[in-house]
Formats: structure tokens, sequence, C-alpha cells
């Protein structure tokens, strides 16, 4: 489901979150990872990114506008766990991963942050926990809270640093309330 501003709903979700976290993209080389439809890279580009990666490991999923755009580097097919290298440093990552955690996208994508850049990632803790506490795909909102604070942990146990975070201002599917982190990389964990 598109929103009206950007080619999906995770546009709406980006855009709450570089508002909140005084992000600016004007000029800026990103990586976005689980690209999808591309709301992230529209919001992106709408907000003056130079250049957006748009990564993903599926394959003409993302929007035509998007796909056309000199701006947009597309990478189809691409497994953010097992790429080696880029041709640039990044200025900002966006991440928005369904089924994989963010304490396995982290660490791979340190090595494409420049050293004074940040990262957007987008918390699904349908997806940071196990499938015993899910129903019908939904985390139970009693349980939301505390897998949020365990996989922040594990993020800072990672050598990174959970700035700031804030509720989507949007459900994800099926209802699920997620979250927007920001993120900087720490010299060693």
């Amino acid at each position: 489901m598109a929103s009206d501003k950007f080619v999906s709903r995770g546009g709406i979700k980006l855009q709450a979150a570089l508002d909140k976290f005084k992000v600016e993209v004007e000029n800026k080389v990103v990586l976005d990872v689980g690209s999808s439809t591309g709301g992230f890279v529209d919001c992106l580009l709408a907000n003056g990114a130079k250049k957006v990666y748009a990564l993903d490991t599926a394959y003409g999923e993302l929007a035509w506008k998007l796909r056309n755009d000199p701006r947009v580097v597309v990478m189809e097919r691409t497994n953010i766990l097992y790429l080696d290298s880029l041709p640039e440093k990044m200025d900002l990552i966006t991440i928005d991963c369904g089924w994989t955690k963010l304490e396995l996208v982290l660490p791979v994508v340190k090595k494409f942050l420049k050293d004074d850049g940040v990262i957007i990632a987008l918390l699904k803790p349908q997806y940071e926990t196990d499938k015993k506490n899910l129903v019908k795909g939904v985390v139970s909102q009693d349980l939301v809270e505390s897998i949020k604070n365990e996989v922040m942990t594990k993020i800072n146990d990672l050598g990174f640093k959970v700035q700031n975070q804030m509720e989507s201002p949007i459900l994800g599917g099926g209802g699920n309330k997620e979250y927007l982190l920001y993120i900087t990389a720490t010299s060693s964990p």
C-alpha cells in the first residue's frame, strides 16, 4: 500500500525519523538495506540525497520511477550479509530488513559507513523474537518493549550506540508496533 507522498508506507516511517532525529540527507550518499518497493529510497531522494544504493535480495520490486532515477544505484538479488564492498563510504545507512535480525546486519554495514556516518534502522519486533512469541505473525504487546530493549542492548554490545529511538508513526504488517533507531558506530565493540 503506497502513501500519498511516497511509493510505499516505508517513506512515512523514515520521514518521521529524519524529522525527529534531525538527520540531514541533502547531498548525502546513502545505502538503503532492504529497499523492497522503495519507500525509504523515495523519502531519501525527496530529502535531497545525492545518491542512494538500493539493496535488496528480491528482484523487480523497486518502483519504476526509482529504478529509472539516475541518483539510484539498483542492487537487486544482493544479500547484505554477503556484500564485500561498495565503491564509496556512506554518509547514512538505512535498514528495513524483514527476515534478518539487526544484530546480523549491523556488523556487516559498519564497514561501509563513514567515520561520522549514521544509521537509521527499523526495528521490527516480530522478526527479532522467537516464533513462539507470535500469534498469527503479531507480537503480543506485553512483549514488545522487552524485545526492543533486548535488541538495543545487543546493538550496543556490538560496538554501536543507539543515540535515540522512536515508535513508528504507523503500525507494521499485521498491526505490529515498530521502532526507528538512530545509531552511530563506536570505534570498537
